[in-house]
């Protein structure tokens, strides 16, 4: 058994003493980060920092180890450097933080507050970059709004106690045209609405925030308060006045004309309007005579504001037509009573036309306003997933507070609708300032990092001002430039700050490599001139070139320069030298344009071949190939072979019009042997040349491995497989086949011209061909080889279908010939098929095919793999059985004899195509 230590107890060799181990001493900030600098794989590292860092350290222990990891693992240091970088952010923010808050303490501590100054500063801290969205900034911020929607809904109060002191001076006036006693009936009631409206205007100008209304809602609610005690004042004594005179008939009528009236008709006595009536009769006989031109021109007058007045209600316009209308009314006043009564019938109809038009446009800009309404309120009540974005909001609302302002120019304010719009709007208002929140956080974070990034290529730049490796030099600051152009979105006005830091930065860092390049360009454009200077010369001196291009590609590779202004100069020193070799190159080409006479022979019988395999004739082909190989040899009847060949040629297509062409496989071996006699073999034979020595023939070969032989043939005879044996057949007669020896020692070998004189001789092939003719020669033969082949191709599928299309119908005559089936089919196959095809389908396929697929190495579908596997394994055991490779012709006869199916008849096509071609 083999010893389970290296060294048994008995060995005489030496112990050597194991090296003590190195003991490692742990980092001194081991216990501070919980052993991060002694974990042995940097995820382990990382995970310690994290495990360390939510345990809050400060800032001094941040640094100090961000100090030491930072040298040692860059990736754990990373967390350290992002909590640094968030705990110096948060100071900046802190002081800024600060500053805004207490402009916003002295704001809220102010008697009076703008709102334009509350909303300024909210715009303004938020440009700023401060943290609104913390304390104590988010606090204030609530506070200041809502010291501002204080402030808009005293404005809002003052509006609609105007509006109600308004209704009520309508009350009023409406009662002094009723009877006295219903103004008796509503005094009650509208006493009491009086004093509510004196209440609640007095808790306005009691309000805390009164102060900081605007200036123009006062006046107004004073204007409202005087106006409807005016009307109240008065309305009280005329109805107790009123009642006194319906209770006394002495007593005096109150001043209001209705009342009065009434009280007259309850004591007898006519109304004020009938005494005036009555008053009036005779002095309407005096009534003065008015001049025609007065009346023609009141008439006038009348019939251009009424024209005015009709277009702009025709138009639709309701604010110009309710001008219109009031001018019209003024218009009137002056020149009424000159008019006659169709003008004023005119007159009454196009004012009550405007006053329609005017109620319209009022009932069509609520109708806006409603609509208007609903869309703000519908922005936050939006289905789920379909909630707009900060941007879309805000663009959103601009569009509707728009829209608003668009329906007021058309008709009267509607106070009511616009507060719940203008509610709705600052509801969903609030998403576009959390929008704009998270924009202001990120433009200060991208600020920040810009910084930061300016800093790192300052302290770059000293870093490396020394530095040779320019290469090197121009990824850094490329990189640079991606990380500037990454740093995220900030505002223009900050990003105009930032850029000429940038830009001087990154100039400071990039001077060395301007400068190297600018040394560089010098050296360049010294070589261009050079190069300029050798393609000048009479005679092209390679090896200077060479060198040149080599000091060329050095300086490429050593000072980088833009990509685009490189290639404009490796073009300008390139264009001199390639002028130069295509001088050299046109000059070659000059002298192997002119063609020999066996050239122009040569490209004659390439035109030839090439319209031979344009016209898509096997025979034809063959013939052109036949003729250029004449043409090839340089042979003396190498024109006339052309000659004949095309003319012959011309003659079998003429004559083979109109029948398809049934070419086998054969490549330019095979080209002499034309299926119609020997005529084009005869012409391009070659002249009888000198006779040359016999070549000794080959006594053994393994197996001729020459290209395009087959690998089965048989060697050629030779010697017995025996030792002794005599070449002649006869034992014993060692040299019965050698002859008679000669005179001499050498005997026969004097004869053969040295060492190597069994060798033929080479053949004379001619003078050399020029590259024209050469290169027409080639392609015309290539264009020819696969033209031959794929017109084998061709025969060989349609044979193919031929053959499946008898097996399907049970037709010998539509089996192919044997010259179509090609060379693998013999005439006594092809009669088994035949005799197949006219008996009766008997017998079962299955074997049969299994055999031919394993002859043509063809897969086997997958159900029948089973039954090709167990085939093979009884074939195993049939050792002197002929192989399926041999037997396929028979193997073919048995699936024809059998009845036709689809799935046969595809397994029987994919063997046949391998079969037919070997």
């Amino acid at each position: 058994m083999f010893p389970f230590f290296s060294r048994s107890k008995m060995s005489d060799a030496p112990e050597v003493n194991p090296a003590p181990a190195k003991t490692h001493e742990p980092h001194p900030l081991d216990a501070l980060t919980g052993g991060a600098f002694s974990a042995a794989t940097s995820g382990e590292r990382a995970s310690r920092i994290r495990d360390w860092l939510a345990t809050q350290p400060d800032h001094e222990q941040l640094q100090e180890v961000f100090k030491e990891l930072s040298g040692r693992d860059k990736g754990a240091a990373r967390a350290v450097r992002e909590r640094l970088d968030e705990i110096r952010r948060a100071k900046g923010q802190e002081v800024i933080a600060a500053e805004w808050a207490e402009k916003a303490q002295v704001l809220l501590a102010a008697p009076k507050l703008n709102i334009a100054d509350a909303l300024a500063w909210q715009r303004d801290a938020a440009k700023a970059g401060a943290p609104l969205s913390r304390e104590p900034l988010s606090v204030l911020k609530v506070q200041v709004a809502d010291r501002v929607k204080v402030i808009e809904d005293l404005q809002h109060r003052v509006q609609v106690q105007r509006e109600a002191a308004v209704l009520l001076a309508q009350r009023i006036e409406v009662l002094s045209t009723k009877s006295w006693r219903d103004a008796q009936a509503a005094l009650e009631l509208l006493r009491a609405d009086v004093a509510r409206w004196q209440e609640q205007a007095q808790e306005l100008t009691g309000d805390a925030s009164w102060a900081s209304v605007e200036a123009r809602f006062p006046p107004l609610l004073d204007a409202s308060r005087t106006q409807l005690l005016v009307v109240w004042e008065a309305f009280q004594p005329a109805l107790a006045q009123a009642v006194a005179a319906a209770e006394d008939v002495n007593a005096p009528l109150p001043p209001v004309p209705v009342w009065a009236d009434e009280l007259r008709t309850a004591r007898g006595l006519p109304t004020e309007a009938a005494a005036a009536a009555a008053a009036a009769k005779p002095a309407r006989v005096a009534k003065p005579k008015v001049a025609p031109e007065v009346i023609e021109k009141a008439a006038q007058s009348v019939r251009e504001a009424l024209a005015v007045l009709e277009k702009e209600t025709a138009e639709g316009h309701g604010k110009a037509s309710a001008g219109a209308a009031a001018a019209l009314r003024a218009v009137l006043k002056v020149h009424g009573k000159h008019i006659d009564s169709a003008l004023e019938q005119q007159v009454h109809t196009a004012l009550v036309a405007a006053g329609e038009l005017e109620g319209w446009q009022r009932w069509s800009a609520d109708q806006v306003r409603e609509d208007l309404v609903a869309k703000a309120e519908a922005l936050l009540n939006r289905p789920e997933g379909q909630a707009l974005g900060g941007r879309k909001m805000q663009e959103t609302l601009r569009n509707l507070r728009e829209q608003w302002k668009q329906a007021d120019q058309g008709g009267a304010p509607n106070h009511s609708l616009w507060k719940k719009f203008d509610e709705a709007c600052n509801a969903a208002h609030k998403v576009v300032e959390a929008w704009l929140d998270k924009i202001r956080t990120e433009a200060a974070e991208h600020k920040a990092q810009r910084l930061a990034l300016i800093e790192e290529v300052k302290a770059w730049a000293q870093e490396h001002a020394n530095s040779g490796d320019w290469k090197a030099i121009n990824r850094a600051l490329h990189q640079f430039g991606d990380r500037w152009r990454e740093g995220g979105h900030v505002g223009e006005k900050l990003f105009a700050e930032l850029q000429p830091l940038w830009k001087q930065a990154i100039s400071m860092a990039a001077a060395p490599l301007e400068a190297a390049q600018k040394e560089s360009l010098a050296r360049r454009h010294a070589m261009i001139d050079e190069a300029m200077a050798l393609g000048a010369a009479p005679t092209l001196r390679i090896d200077a070139v060479k060198a040149l291009q080599q000091r060329w590609q050095a300086e490429a590779q050593t000072v980088p320069l833009d990509r685009k202004h490189e290639q404009k100069l490796w073009d300008a020193f390139r264009k001199p030298i390639d002028e130069a070799f295509n001088r050299k190159s046109a000059d070659r080409e000059r002298a192997v344009t002119e063609l020999s006479a066996r050239d122009r022979v040569v490209l004659e019988a390439s035109k030839a071949l090439e319209a031979a395999n344009a016209s898509g004739d096997a025979q034809q082909i063959r013939a052109a190939m036949q003729a250029l190989e004449a043409a090839l040899r340089g042979q003396a009847q190498a024109a006339e072979a052309v000659a004949t060949a095309q003319k012959d040629a011309q003659a079998h297509s003429e004559a083979q019009a109109g029948a398809l062409p049934v070419a086998t496989e054969g490549g330019a071996g095979e080209s002499a042997e034309t299926p119609d006699g020997g005529e084009v073999a005869e012409v391009a034979t070659p002249a009888p040349a000198a006779p040359k020595p016999a070549a000794r023939p080959v006594v053994a070969v393994r197996g001729d491995d020459r290209p395009g032989m087959k690998k089965d043939a048989p060697a050629a005879p030779g010697r017995g497989a025996r030792p002794g044996d005599r070449r002649d057949g006869r034992p014993g007669d060692r040299d019965g086949a050698r002859g008679p020896r000669g005179d001499g020692r050498m005997g026969d070998r004097a004869d053969r011209g040295g060492r190597f004189g069994e060798r033929p001789a080479f053949e004379d092939r001619g003078p050399r061909l020029g590259d024209t003719a050469f290169r027409a020669q080639r392609e015309a033969m290539e264009h020819a080889q696969l033209a031959l082949k794929k017109l084998a191709a061709q025969a060989h599928g349609e044979a193919l279908t031929q053959l499946l299309t008898a097996w399907e119908k049970r037709d010998a005559a539509l089996v192919p010939g044997t010259q179509d089936l090609g060379s693998g089919v013999t005439a006594s196959v092809r009669s088994a098929w035949t005799q197949a095809l006219t008996a009766a389908p008997k017998g079962d396929a299955a074997e049969a095919l299994l055999r031919l697929e394993m002859a043509a190495e063809a897969p086997t579908p997958a159900e029948h793999i089973a039954a090709r596997r167990m085939l093979q394994l009884q074939l195993l055991t049939r050792r002197n059985d002929p192989a399926p490779a041999q037997t396929w012709g028979q193997d073919v006869a048995r699936v024809l004899a059998s009845s036709s199916d689809a799935g046969s008849a595809r397994r029987l096509q994919n063997v046949l195509k391998t079969l037919l071609r070997k």
